[in-house]
């Protein structure tokens, strides 16, 4: 199984040696939506593969209340989870699965033979970092830049592709924590955009009509 999900998501990146290396030393997980795969604080002893599935990446302010960075899909990593491997650090951020998500975990010690032994591996380390990098320089501009109505629309937007489904499964509560805002703003806004013809709302979904 793992073989087969692992050349899947991963062969038109990596060589087949490492494939194969892959398949040895990893082991698969297999976490339900809502799960918590690295929470704050943990020490983090491998690096997920993303497999099949989708994660979301939150960071945590002192007063416990949640900020979300971005989305990891098939095909992904974490780049803050590769930096505490390799330093040998505590995570800084919580990774939810947003979905049922099959991972490959990697054990720290073959993450830093793979970068001097596979070319594809380096790159694919490198790429990740720029990807989130500029994933979460996104995410500053949007909380710099732009309004609130407007932030949830691209959250909205961004869990609908995620999912590959305009129907999306969330309660006011859960849009306003990973907004780091009030329930009764987010209700209050989803209200205009339902108005605005933009998002159909229903018990605990809505529907996004604006991709």
């Amino acid at each position: 199984m793992l073989e087969k999900e692992l050349r899947d998501a991963y062969h038109f990146i990596f060589e087949e040696e490492l494939l194969v290396e892959i398949t040895k030393f990893g082991t698969l997980r297999e976490v339900k939506a809502g799960e918590t795969i690295i929470d704050i604080g943990d020490y983090v002893k491998s690096m997920p593969l993303l497999l099949e599935g989708a994660i979301k990446i939150l960071r945590e302010d002192k007063d416990g209340d949640e900020l979300l960075l971005y989305f990891l899909e098939r095909g992904d990593t974490c780049a803050m989870t590769l930096a505490c491997c390799l330093g040998h650090t505590k995570s800084e951020i919580r990774a939810v699965a947003e979905k049922d998500t099959h991972l490959v975990m990697i054990p720290i010690d073959k993450m830093e033979e793979w970068t001097s032994r596979f070319k594809s591996w380096r790159n694919f380390v490198f790429e990740s970092y720029h990807s989130r990098l500029t994933e979460m320089l996104d995410t500053i501009d949007t909380i710099a830049f732009l309004n609130m109505d407007e932030r949830l629309m691209r959250y909205l937007q961004d869990k609908a592709k995620i999912n590959k489904n305009e129907q999306i499964q969330v309660t006011h509560q859960e849009i306003a924590y990973d907004l780091h805002t009030s329930r009764v703003v987010v209700s209050r806004l989803l209200k205009k955009l339902e108005i605005e013809g933009k998002i159909g709302l229903q018990r605990n979904s809505i529907m996004v009509h604006d991709l």
